[in-house]
Order: C-alpha cells, then sequence, then structure tokens
C-alpha cells in the first residue's frame, strides 16, 4: 500500500501521531515560503489578506458537507466553542461525554450559570433528557480513537429538543462527516486536515439559534472595508460575523491542504486510513497486545505500551503516549510498511501484555 498523494510527503520519520499533529504537504510548504518572503516587502496583511482564507473556507465546507456561508473562520476550538457556551441562558443543562477533549469540554465548565452532565459516550444518546439544552461530542475521540453514533445523538437531540454540538477535529480529513445535520461544528485543522497550527472553523446551521457575536472584530463587518473604526454598524449576515482576524499565513498555507484534501477525496482517504490500522491492529493481535476497542478508526490506542515510546522515537518512529497508554494514527503519508515497521518494533521491544 503506497502513501496516497505521494509526492507531496517525503517525511524523514516514520510518522504516526497524525492525532497530535498532521504533516504539512509540500505545496503547502512552498506557499508559506512564498508568501513569507513576500511579506518582507508587503507586510503581515500580505498580497491578499482575504484570498487564501475564503479558499479554505470554502474547501472546508466542501470537505465536510455543508456551504462556505455557513463556516466561520476561526483560531482554536475552544475559542470557537466558548461562543456557544455564552450564548446559553443561565441554568441551560450541557450534556457531553466522559473525558472528552478539553477544548470542547472546558468552555462549557468554566462558563457561570451552566449545568454541565456527563455520560459515557457509548449512552450519549440514552442520556438526552427533556430540559437538555444541548448535547456535544467529538465524532472521534482523541484519546482513543472511538467513533460517537452521531445519528443517534442528533435523534436523541431532536426528540427532547436539544440543539447539537460536534468536534469535528479527529475526524474531518478521513472519516465521512456531513456538518449540515448539526445545530454548531468546530474544527481543529492542524490534525487529519494537515493545515498550519492556528487554522480552525465554526460551523452554525442556519436553522439554529444564532449566538451573539462576542468577538466581532472588523473582519466581521458586512462590509470589512468600511468597519475599521468605531462600532460595527452592520455585521455580515452569514457565519461569517463570527471570523475572528484571521492569521494570513496559516489561511495561505491550508488553502493548499485542503485542496490536496480534496484532490485525493474523504472516501479515498478513509479506505487507505482504516486499512492500516486494520493491519496494525491484526498485528497487535499476534503479539499479545489488545488496543482499545474502536471499530472502524483511524486511531489505535493500546495500554500498557507507554514504555515503547521512547525506544520507537530513537528508531525515528513518531507515535503518542496519552492517559500512559500508546497511540498511533494512520494517514495519507503512511503505509503498509510502517505498520510492519512498527510491528517489528514493538516485537523486538517485548513489553508485558497487560
Amino acid at each position: 500500500m503506497e502513501r496516497l498523494a505521494g509526492a507531496e510527503f517525503a517525511p524523514e520519520t516514520t510518522y504516526l501521531n497524525t492525532p497530535g499533529s498532521g504533516l504539512l504537504p509540500a505545496r503547502t510548504i512552498d506557499a508559506l515560503r512564498d508568501e513569507a518572503g513576500a511579506s518582507a516587502s508587503y507586510g503581515s496583511m500580505g498580497r491578499d489578506y482575504f484570498g487564501p482564507a475564503a479558499a479554505a473556507r470554502a474547501s472546508f465546507a466542501r470537505l465536510v458537507g455543508t456551504a462556505p456561508d455557513r463556516v466561520a473562520i476561526g483560531s482554536s476550538v475552544a475559542v470557537s466553542t466558548a461562543l456557544i457556551a455564552a450564548a446559553l441562558p443561565d441554568g441551560a443543562e450541557v450534556l457531553l461525554p466522559e473525558g472528552d477533549f478539553s477544548s470542547l469540554v472546558n468552555p462549557f465548565a468554566v462558563r457561570a450559570g451552566l449545568r454541565l452532565r456527563t455520560a459515557p459516550l457509548e449512552r450519549l444518546a440514552d442520556a438526552v433528557r427533556p430540559g437538555t439544552a444541548l448535547v456535544g461530542c467529538s465524532a472521534v475521540q482523541a484519546l482513543d480513537g472511538r467513533i460517537a453514533d452521531l445519528a443517534a445523538v442528533r435523534e436523541a437531540a431532536r426528540t427532547h429538543g436539544a440543539r447539537t454540538l460536534v468536534d469535528l477535529t479527529q475526524g474531518a480529513g478521513w472519516l465521512p462527516l456531513d456538518a449540515g445535520l448539526f445545530d454548531y461544528a468546530v474544527c481543529g485543522a492542524y490534525k487529519w486536515l494537515l493545515c498550519p497550527r492556528g487554522t480552525s472553523f465554526l460551523v452554525v446551521a442556519e436553522d439554529a439559534p444564532q449566538p451573539p457575536a462576542f468577538h466581532a472584530g472588523w473582519v466581521a463587518g458586512a462590509d470589512p472595508g468600511e468597519a475599521n473604526y468605531g462600532p460595527v454598524e452592520r455585521l455580515a449576515e452569514d457565519a461569517r460575523r463570527y471570523d475572528e482576524p484571521h492569521g494570513h499565513l496559516v489561511h495561505v498555507g491550508a488553502q493548499h491542504s485542503l485542496a490536496l484534501l480534496e484532490e485525493v477525496g474523504v472516501a479515498a482517504a478513509h479506505a487507505h486510513d482504516t486499512a492500516l490500522a486494520e493491519r496494525y491492529r491484526a498485528g497487535l493481535a499476534e503479539l499479545g497486545y489488545a488496543p482499545l476497542p474502536a471499530p472502524g478508526s483511524a486511531i489505535v490506542t493500546v495500554p500498557g505500551l507507554a514504555e515503547a515510546h521512547g525506544p520507537l522515537a530513537r528508531e525515528g518512529l513518531l507515535v503518542a503516549v496519552r492517559a500512559g497508554k500508546l497511540r498511533a494514527g494512520f494517514h495519507l503519508y503512511n503505509t503498509a510498511d510502517d505498520v510492519d515497521r512498527l510491528l517489528a518494533l514493538l516485537k523486538r521491544l517485548d513489553l508485558p501484555r497487560s
């Protein structure tokens, strides 16, 4: 099994930590170098401040099944989530999975006046009840790769009149997703979407309650060129009203990374990534190791193998340790040889089976 878009990637390591941060394609690096060089003469605004961000917005929208006018440009998942949390009324109940990623959970936890309740991911839909104002979850859990039953969560929310929020960060780019099915979606794009750090997106459905634009700056104006001084008289009518003034260079890179993923296609990435993950799971079973259950996921997490992290890194094989467990993720730039090399090194280390 070869790399997808192989000419775009030539890592010097065996890189299996996409759940932590994705690799940048060659075209993205070239664009960043070109724009950084131009900024020496044209300043930090670059030659076209809005064009790259608009291209990235449109490309992201196509990748996750929504319309560009429902997508806002952001810098982090936590900031976008905080916007949703701030808009909820005092006393509102928010339901989230136990142990979900902090950028999704913490903005609700620190917002005074909300009632935060958690449930196991597998029982999240059953835990929605009358009076639940918002139910949220990650499409894919960062810790262990479990894929949420988003259809069940959405149906339960509809039954009880709750709004929905989904974090696409660990799924967008390899897992087929339809952000348009939910009221709100957030996504950090520097992992599976292969964008530079500092790229994130917020999706606000047209028929969802529209939060106040609490952090509206000049870019949130209907005409940003006329929204530079004093109160913004007229905000954008679509989700652009939630835009943050974006990092120009990261979006110069993002437009090229997202274009590559559109060329590859999410379906092809899904087939490639999950086939590698299944190869790894099968090899682990032969070695006597039991990964955490995460059917159909590109992320594989194994208890009892944290001690392998250092020896693997010294061999140029980069994975991660999370909560004392060894985590690997498989994406476009990985091959069957990468999987086999990882398994061979684990066999040689022969760590205790848990």
